[in-house]
């Protein structure tokens, strides 16, 4: 039976030395269980809805379906794990993709054990994890986006824009606002457009800049 005070992880990377490495340190924490192991993208999204896990560790470059595609597909079932990416690939043209794909965090295969259960713990809490140089990467395509339109949100709509800020989902959104799930997608797919901003990602970091929200 799963202990419901550690955080569930799931391992989807195509090297087994990788996977067998990340497992040896998450298991000496007392607050990480790693419930699987996924060796391409197809594989991580079968187990992520088979098992369910809190946190899926995801490699992005794999053979298949990768990491990328797995994003999209494990967004589309509205699967709720949140995934960070745990890659050696530190090309913006890997980075940005990935996040706009639905990963909620970013760090190398070289990151510090200990920084990586942090990272685990941040994102499981909710939070987007991204390395500086990646945020920069980030803002740099913002910029101009949205600039001067927050005034054009209605009160509802920061609100919205404040827990997206949060790193929430938009069915925790709705609980917390008693909003049904189709109303807050609305407000969402309304934000985006009044600030012109792409996706979740960067509608969170124009909060953030904006002094709206985390």
């Amino acid at each position: 039976m799963a202990d419901p005070g550690r955080i569930r992880v799931l391992l989807v990377d195509d090297h087994q030395v990788v996977r067998r490495g990340l497992r040896t340190f998450l298991q000496v924490q007392d607050d990480i269980e790693v419930v699987g192991e996924a060796s391409d993208g197809e594989e991580g999204v079968a187990r992520a809805e088979e098992l369910r896990p809190d946190v899926v560790l995801m490699d992005v470059k794999m053979p298949g379906l990768d990491g990328i595609e797995a994003l999209r597909t494990l967004r589309d079932l509205d699967n709720p794990a949140r995934v960070l990416v745990v890659t050696s690939f530190t090309e913006k043209r890997t980075v940005v993709p990935a996040l706009r794909a639905g990963a909620v965090g970013y760090v190398y295969k070289d990151v510090d054990p200990e920084a990586l259960a942090r990272a685990i713990r941040s994102v499981h809490s909710g939070h987007v994890l991204l390395q500086p140089e990646v945020a920069l990467a980030l803002l740099s395509q913002e910029e101009g986006g949205g600039q001067g339109r927050g005034g054009s949100l209605t009160e509802r709509e920061r609100e919205v824009l404040a827990l997206i800020a949060d790193g929430r989902s938009n069915r925790e959104i709705a609980r917390a606002l008693v909003l049904s799930e189709k109303t807050v997608k609305t407000h969402v797919s309304n934000i985006l457009m009044k600030l012109d901003l792409a996706d979740r990602t960067q509608a969170a970091l124009w909060a953030v800049r904006h002094g709206i929200g985390a």
